[in-house]
């Protein structure tokens, strides 16, 4: 009986790559359509750049700890 365990690191990275995308999402969103109330540092958009942050990362996570399609003993 073979066991497979996937790295907690690879399910973090798809957390940061689902968030970052939503995060990304938003912020490209708000560049179109500006909120109501605007706070003091918008004109810097930071929910695109942290999104893009989180993206990177995930995609980091995701391809560096992927799960091998080998099974070793």
């Amino acid at each position: 009986m073979h066991s497979h365990v996937n790295s907690i690191w690879f399910l973090i990275g798809l957390q940061l790559l689902i968030y970052g995308a939503l995060i990304t999402g938003t912020g490209i969103w708000e560049l179109f359509y500006p909120p109501a109330r605007v706070v003091d540092l918008a004109w810097m958009h930071p929910a695109i750049w942290w999104g893009a942050i989180l993206v990177g990362l995930g995609l980091f996570y995701v391809i560096h700890y992927r799960p091998s399609r080998t099974i070793s003993n």
